[in-house]
């Protein structure tokens, strides 16, 4: 499958694609994960956040799903992944991170992952990247070099770990295993 990676601020976001971004986001936090929390808490439009996405590459798509959407940006087409970047004092908090059930596995949140990763490498390599991890995605954010920094939690009746990794150099690419989850 080819797809389109994108990342931005909410601001420069297409609506489109910013609507897509947080349908799937609430349709797995919120509905499938049947956990109803504030999905929308103000954090997406902090200075520093970024969103990134991946969408069809335009040579999947039909007549059809541009019709629908409205537009013709290359950005809005479905979304199959997403995650954001928050910019924290002490570094980076990656969030969010969701995939299409139907996509998981397949490797696509692995290269969203790897992308944000490059991103906060790009903005600042020494900076430690954080993250809260649904607990049963614990191995997977361990094949990108996190580490569990404390104790299991309970967020949102949902088991979780926190993570870090001491700075935003990448670790070598690897396969896919999960990419669902976390940072709620």
């Amino acid at each position: 499958m080819s797809a389109q990676f994108h990342i931005a601020p909410v601001a420069q976001m297409d609506p489109v694609s910013l609507y897509r971004v947080l349908q799937l986001r609430t349709d797995v936090f919120v509905v499938e994960q049947q956990c109803a929390y504030p999905e929308l808490d103000g954090r997406d439009l902090e200075p520093g956040t970024v969103m990134a996405w991946v969408v069809d590459a335009p040579e999947n798509r039909t007549d059809h799903d541009d019709a629908a959407t409205g537009s013709d940006d290359p950005a809005a087409g479905e979304v199959l992944a997403t995650l954001r970047v928050l910019r924290e004092p002490e570094g980076f908090r990656i969030g969010r991170v969701v995939a299409r059930e139907a996509l998981r596995g397949t490797g696509v949140a692995r290269e969203l992952m790897q992308r944000g990763l490059e991103h906060c490498a790009a903005q600042s390599p020494e900076s430690a990247v954080v993250l809260d991890a649904q607990q049963p995605l614990e191995g997977w954010y361990g094949s990108f070099g996190f580490t569990r920094t404390g104790e299991p939690f309970l967020e949102d009746g949902i088991p979780h770990v926190p993570m870090r990794r001491g700075s935003s150099g990448l670790p070598a690419r690897t396969g896919d295993q999960g990419g669902q989850q976390q940072d709620r």
